[in-house]
């Protein structure tokens, strides 16, 4: 009889921000949850840069926040920088970035996780899964502990079978200093799922005291900083520490050709697929021979260590030449290193075998989250552990599925492009990728998905509250714009300065407002708008949602009317099992990748690759429509 007399409604294997993420929805949405990780002392670990955020992960951790997840108030809390990136341009590209205090950001983590009702953490490692028939019924330790379940999620990260590489030097581990996870990965193929290997690398970390930051550019952060959390009782940040930036040359690109014969992803020893948007040092100067410099971000681990993350560096190089090279680095001359950069190659399971809840296809009940479907980084590990925990427990409680779709969350967009495309290379999300990036801002993800997540159970009453308050006040503030004229006589000297052409006539201040020349520091010198704002208690936040509205009112209406279209097909249903064989029509690839796919809907099967636009008009004939 196991040690554990309880049968949890939900397993989560790895503590790592998909299994945290995982554990902490299902755990809150009243399911029984049983965590188990390898080492307690390294929940939700940053194991690569100690940063979470940037160009579309931002809005990610948002929208986390928003559905009632733990990742933006963790990062808020441990931050020693804030940063929103991409100010220059328009809002849908604004994206929030935070630097953390990893070892802090850890224990948060872990301080959060032992706080919630329904969670039990437990240290072991899982090195089996137990089957009936088409169905998952529990995990087997290496302690030789069989631990039931209704439903399991594997967060595995990393960890399954993972190969670590400096030079010649190869040793097994998930990431440095820990075991790999062996036996999952076995399993699985035996009941018939297709895996892979994929890699990925990390950068050295080196000693602030051995570093002359005079010779570097210093990168502070906003004068203002904001924060990720949409939750009021967590306030930004008052001091920060600053990043900096300083550059490769020609002599460390000399230096680290000099060490490519020894290098595993040139030499063969690594032929898994890394990830494209984030290359190795060696991939930069070997792909862009002809450039002379590449930046270097140097980035603080935290508030009091001395330990430093070099971004940009990434490498599995021999340790030898890895000093070598830093050392011509400017302001790195003296430089002491504290542990040296490696490459990790590890199993991943193509994510085209899951269903839209990342329950998997071939085995009920079993979930996959994170690196184990062939993401990168933590935000879209987080998210997808976040939906798959959300998922479990409500299977458990036979309840309905709960899905964003591709118009509503870039998490959305994330699982689709996984489940619908299939990844062969490390999958990292980009603003690009999304269609209606307009609509899914990271200052109005609150506004999208606080309210599914109340009805599901997670986001607070005084959550959804709050936002019913921003979403009206916004809607006043809108209406009195488009409802009050302002004399030509107060518009003009305003528009002279900012070399915008002058108004012969009074103007509604909505028109005015949604010139590119003004902003809304300008509307607001107007008496009219001054009352207003005094009158009705409008806040920055209601300020800045305001003039997002206004000034990008036709990009949005124009998206609105493409999600209207989209939604026609999305609602055009396939059956279950459906034969595709059997429609003449359709070429062999197309039902080949149907076959393999099998999309739910007419809008999800025209995404994947190979489906033409001739055979969705056979498919719609074929049904009817």
């Amino acid at each position: 009889m196991s040690i554990f007399q309880t049968k949890y409604d939900v397993i989560v294997v790895g503590g790592g921000h998909a299994g945290s993420e995982a554990a902490a929805a299902a755990a809150n949405l009243g399911a029984k949850t049983l965590l188990i990780t390898m080492t307690l002392q390294n929940i939700a670990q940053m194991s690569c840069n100690p940063a979470m955020g940037g160009i579309a992960k931002g809005q990610i951790v948002r929208e986390i926040d928003a559905l009632g997840g733990y990742s933006g108030i963790i990062t808020d809390k441990t931050a020693i920088q804030f940063k929103m990136l991409n100010k220059s341009k328009g809002p849908a590209m604004w994206s929030p970035r935070a630097q953390s205090d990893r070892m802090r950001f850890a224990e948060a983590w872990r301080w959060q996780l032992e706080n919630i009702h329904n969670l039990d953490l437990y240290q072991d490692s899982v090195n089996g899964l137990v089957f009936k028939k088409k169905t998952i019924i529990g995990v087997k330790t290496v302690l030789g502990i069989v631990i039931k379940a209704k439903t399991v999620i594997i967060t595995a990260g990393t960890f399954l079978n993972g190969l670590i590489h400096i030079g010649n030097k190869t040793f097994g581990g998930g990431r440095a200093g820990e075991s790999k996870s062996v036996g999952i990965t076995e399993d699985l193929n035996k009941v018939g799922f297709e895996s892979g290997r994929m890699k990925t690398g990390t950068p050295p970390r080196v000693d602030s005291r051995s570093l002359d930051f005079s010779k570097m550019i210093e990168q502070p952060g906003d004068k203002n900083p904001l924060k990720f959390s949409y939750l009021q009782e967590i306030k930004p940040l008052t001091k920060q520490r600053s990043c900096y930036m300083t550059y490769t040359n020609n002599d460390v690109h000399n230096i680290l050709r000099e060490g490519f014969d020894r290098s595993p992803m040139f030499n063969g020893r690594i032929q898994s697929i890394g990830p494209r948007y984030c290359p190795s040092i060696e991939d930069k100067i070997d792909r862009f021979a002809t450039k002379e410099r590449h930046q270097m971000f140097i980035e603080p681990e935290g508030w009091q260590t001395n330990e430093i993350y070099v971004n940009g560096f990434s490498t599995s190089l021999p340790e030898d030449i890895q000093v070598k090279a830093l050392r011509k680095v400017a302001g790195f001359e003296n430089v002491k290193v504290y542990r040296f950069g490696y490459a990790i190659e590890y199993d991943y399971f193509p994510p085209t075998q899951l269903k839209y809840t990342l329950e998997t296809k071939l085995i009920s009940n079993l979930y996959f989250a994170g690196q184990i479907n062939g993401t990168t980084g933590y935000e879209e590990a987080a998210a997808q552990g976040l939906i798959a925990g959300i998922n479990a427990a409500k299977k458990t409680q036979e309840k309905e599925a709960f899905i964003l779709k591709r118009d509503e969350a870039y998490i959305g967009v994330l699982i689709d492009d996984l489940i619908t495309k299939g990844t062969e290379e490390p999958y990292r999300m980009f603003t690009s990728r999304a269609e209606f990036r307009t609509l899914l801002r990271q200052d109005n993800a609150d506004i999208r998905l606080t309210e599914k997540s109340n009805k599901i159970g997670l986001a607070s009453n005084k959550r959804l509250k709050r936002v019913e308050k921003k979403i009206n006040k916004t809607n006043l503030f809108i209406q009195f714009l488009k409802n009050t004229s302002i004399k030509h006589e107060e518009i003009n000297p305003i528009l002279k300065n900012k070399n915008s052409a002058l108004v012969k006539q009074s103007m509604k201040m909505f028109k005015l407002a949604s010139r590119p020349q003004l902003n809304f520091t300008d509307v607001q010198k107007f008496k009219k708008v001054n009352v207003f704002i005094k009158k009705n208690n409008i806040d920055s936040e209601i300020i800045e949602q305001t003039e997002v509205q206004v000034k990008y009112s036709g990009y949005i209406e124009k998206e609105l009317n493409n999600v209207k279209k989209l939604k026609r097909l999305e609602n055009l249903k396939i059956p279950a099992n459906f034969d595709y064989d059997s429609v003449k029509s359709i070429s062999i690839e197309a039902k080949q990748k149907l076959n393999k796919i099998q999309p739910t809907t007419i809008s999800q099967a025209g995404r994947i690759s190979g489906v033409s636009p001739s055979d969705i008009s056979v498919l719609l004939v074929y049904l009817g429509v």
